[in-house]
């Protein structure tokens, strides 16, 4: 049986690779794509890899991420790529990562931190653990952990 791609090549856009398997629904949540916004999106999901055994890919064509975008996807699909398409070729290729800080992306898990009772105020966090993943509120000094990002974010708990 001959190889076959799964889902075309876009001429422009972004691929998102490397999701881990069943993420790549939380993916687009996080990044507020509906499918209403006139994109074409392709999703793959559950597909072998071997570097995770499993994994989910996105194509979005005719968008392109920006950094606040790269470092939301970076907490919640750790293992993600981001690829750059123009004219079907990839011009640029970069692995997620979560940066040292985390700045006006998640809310503090603390209903009380000044960052949620006056607006205009951005959140501010020091990353101290990537795995599991771990933000220290730089106002209130309150943890927030992925589970509080689910719940902020996507409403349910991430997959184990």
């Amino acid at each position: 049986m001959s190889e076959k791609l799964l889902v075309r090549k876009i001429r422009d856009g972004t691929v998102i690779d490397h999701i881990p398997a069943g993420s790549a629904l939380d993916v687009l949540k996080v990044l507020g794509v509906t499918g209403k916004e006139g994109f074409r999106i392709s999703i793959v999901m559950n597909t072998d890899s071997m570097k995770l055994g499993k994994k989910d890919i996105i194509k979005i064509e005719g968008r392109e991420l920006n950094l606040e975008e790269v470092n939301i996807i970076a907490l919640i699909a750790p293992t993600a790529t981001i690829n750059i398409i123009r004219g079907y070729r990839v011009v640029k290729k970069e692995k997620v990562e979560i940066p040292d800080y985390i700045e006006d992306i998640v809310k503090c898990a603390n209903p009380n931190c000044v960052t949620n009772l006056e607006k205009g105020l951005k959140t501010r966090f020091k990353v101290v653990s990537r795995r599991p993943l771990l933000l220290k509120c730089l106002y209130c000094d309150r943890y927030t952990t992925l589970e509080d990002i689910y719940r902020q974010f996507i409403r349910r708990e991430p997959a184990k």
